[in-house]
C-alpha cells in the first residue's frame, strides 16, 4: 500500500464525524497540489532531480470556503515563476462576479487600496481590460440566460421587493433601486423569477418589471405579497388582476410609529390577536375590535387599521399551512440580506452592468441551491385547493 493510501486511512480512523468531510478535501486537495508542483518543477518535494526546473520557496496559507466550511490551504511557493492551484480556478458564479466586479471598477480607476489588496487576496496580480471584457462576457452570458428565461407552468405565490445599492451615472454617486421577484409554482419548488434596476420604484418601473414577468410566461398568480408601496399595489391590479398582500411585519412598524414608546408592547399584542384568529373571517372580527378599542386614545392608529384592513389580512384566505409564508417578506428579505452582504465588499459600483453581473450571479446561486439542497417549498397536497382557485377571491378594496 502506498503511502498516500495509508495517510488517507489513518486520516478516516482518527477524525471526528464532523470535521471528518473538511479534513477529507484538504487531505486531497494538499495531493493534489504537491502533484501539480511537482509537474511544475520536475521534481517531488526534496527530490535532487538535475532537470528540475523550479526550486520551491516555502508556502503561503490560504482559508478556501468549501460547502463543507473553511478549509486552510498551504499553497506552495516557487522561487521563479509562479504556481496557483488548478482547483481553485474554476470559482463559483457569484465568486467569478465579484472578481469581475471589482477589476472592472479596478480598470475604470475607481479603485482603492482595499480593493487593490481583495483583487491580489484573490488569487490576482494584474488586470487589463482584455481580460476583465473576457471574464465578463463569460458571466454575463450565464446571469442573462438566466434572468431571461421562460417561465413555464403556473405560479400561485409571488413575493416583490426592492433593495437599493450605488452606482456611478455621469461623474455621480446615485442610488438605484434593484427590484427582485421570488414566485412559489404548482409544484411547490421556490425561484427566482426576475431582477430590474431602475431610478425609483414608481408605478411605471413596477408595472413594466410585471409586464415583463408576463412577457415571459407568469402566470396563475393568486396573490403577490410586497410592502406597502402604492406603485406595486396599482401595477399588481393592473397586470396581473389579483390579491395584493400588504407585509404584515412592515404594517405593524408603521402602526407602532402612531403609539408612545411605554403603549407600543400592548398595541403590538393587541393587533397580534387578530393573526391569531383561525380564519379569515374571525380574523376581520377581531381587527374591527382592536381598531375600535384603540380609536379614542390613537385616532391615527385606528385609522390606519381602517385603511389597510384588506390588505394586511389577505394571506388569512389562503390555506392555513402557508400563513405563516406569506404574511410578510421576510422570504424575500433574507435574499435581500445576502445581496447586502455580498454587494458591500464593492460599495460603488462602476456601472448598472455591474450590479445586474454581481445580483443575478447572486440570484442564480439561491435559485440553484433552493432547487437542489432545499426540495419543495410548500407540499403539493396543500396548494391543491390554491390551484383549483377554491380558496381565493379578489377583496372588493382591490378590484378598483
Amino acid at each position: 500500500m502506498t503511502k498516500p493510501m495509508m495517510d488517507l486511512r489513518a486520516l478516516v480512523e482518527k477524525s471526528g464525524d464532523a470535521d471528518l468531510l473538511r479534513e477529507m478535501i484538504g487531505f486531497a486537495a494538499e495531493r493534489l497540489m504537491e502533484l501539480e508542483v511537482g509537474a511544475k518543477t520536475g521534481a517531488d518535494y526534496g527530490e535532487k532531480n538535475p532537470e528540475r526546473l523550479a526550486q520551491r520557496n516555502g508556502y503561503r496559507d490560504r482559508d478556501w470556503q468549501t460547502r463543507a466550511g473553511s478549509v486552510e490551504l498551504r499553497i506552495p511557493r516557487l522561487h521563479t515563476g509562479s504556481y496557483f492551484p488548478s482547483f481553485l480556478e474554476p470559482r463559483r458564479s457569484v465568486e467569478k462576479a465579484l472578481t469581475a466586479v471589482i477589476q472592472e471598477a479596478y480598470v475604470h480607476g475607481v479603485s482603492t487600496r482595499s480593493m487593490d489588496d481583495l483583487v491580489q487576496a484573490m488569487g490576482g496580480t494584474g488586470i487589463s481590460k482584455s481580460q476583465v471584457s473576457r471574464l465578463c462576457e463569460e458571466i454575463d452570458e450565464r446571469v442573462d440566460a438566466f434572468l431571461t428565461r421562460p417561465i413555464e407552468g403556473e405560479w400561485p405565490y409571488l413575493w416583490i421587493d426592492a433593495t437599493y445599492l450605488k452606482v456611478r451615472q455621469g461623474g455621480r454617486i446615485v442610488s438605484v433601486a434593484v427590484t427582485i421577484a421570488v414566485g412559489v409554482n404548482t409544484d411547490g419548488r421556490r425561484e427566482v423569477l426576475g431582477m430590474a434596476i431602475g431610478a425609483s420604484e414608481a408605478e411605471p418601473f413596477w408595472t413594466e418589471f410585471l409586464r415583463d414577468l408576463v412577457r415571459r410566461g407568469l402566470s396563475g398568480v393568486k396573490l403577490v405579497i410586497s410592502d406597502a408601496h402604492e406603485g406595486i399595489k396599482a401595477a399588481t391590479a393592473r397586470v396581473l388582476s389579483t390579491t395584493w398582500q400588504r407585509c404584515r411585519v412592515h404594517f405593524q412598524r408603521n402602526a407602532l410609529a402612531h403609539a408612545g414608546k411605554s403603549s407600543r408592547r400592548v398595541v403590538s399584542a393587541f393587533i397580534a390577536t387578530a393573526f391569531a384568529q383561525p380564519d379569515h373571517a374571525a380574523a376581520k372580527t377581531q381587527w374591527r375590535l382592536v381598531a375600535d378599542q384603540m380609536r379614542p386614545k390613537l385616532p391615527k392608529l385606528a385609522t390606519l387599521m381602517d385603511t389597510a384592513e384588506e390588505d394586511v389580512l389577505a394571506y388569512m384566505t389562503f390555506p392555513a399551512q402557508h400563513r405563516a409564508k406569506l404574511h410578510s417578506t421576510n422570504p424575500i428579505e433574507r435574499l435581500n440580506g445576502e445581496i447586502k452582504r455580498r454587494t458591500d465588499v464593492v460599495g460603488i459600483f462602476p456601472n448598472e452592468a455591474s450590479i445586474r453581473r454581481l445580483v443575478g450571479a447572486i440570484l442564480m446561486e439561491q435559485t440553484e441551491e433552493w432547487t437542489v439542497q432545499r426540495g419543495r417549498y410548500m407540499t403539493l397536497e396543500t396548494l391543491a385547493p390554491v390551484c383549483d382557485d377554491v380558496m381565493v377571491s379578489l377583496p372588493a378594496a382591490q378590484r378598483d
